[in-house]
């Protein structure tokens, strides 16, 4: 797939509201989709994690910590297909 996202925002819930590089956007809900353990721990503060930014050289969200999330796996959340494994 290889969509960058481009734009990121945080919502309650740990909810992100993305937009991808083809223009395809919407909400993923994240709370059954990370443990918040480990690098996600910070993630269970919901102050930490509206710091959720786009990094462009990744192409996707990150948090100060170095957490990030596979875009793909966000792609396919938002538009309802599957990743197919490499």
């Amino acid at each position: 797939m290889l969509k960058d996202i481009v734009a990121a925002e945080a919502l309650s819930g740990y909810r992100l509201r993305l937009r991808f590089e083809d223009g395809v956007s919407g909400v993923v809900d994240l709370v059954d989709r990370i443990s918040f353990r480990g690098v996600f721990e910070p993630l269970r503060d919901s102050t930490y994690f509206a710091l959720v930014r786009v990094d462009p050289e990744l192409g996707t969200v990150v948090w100060p910590n170095g957490a990030d999330l596979d875009p793909d796996v966000l792609y396919g959340a938002i538009t309802d297909t599957p990743v197919l494994a490499g």
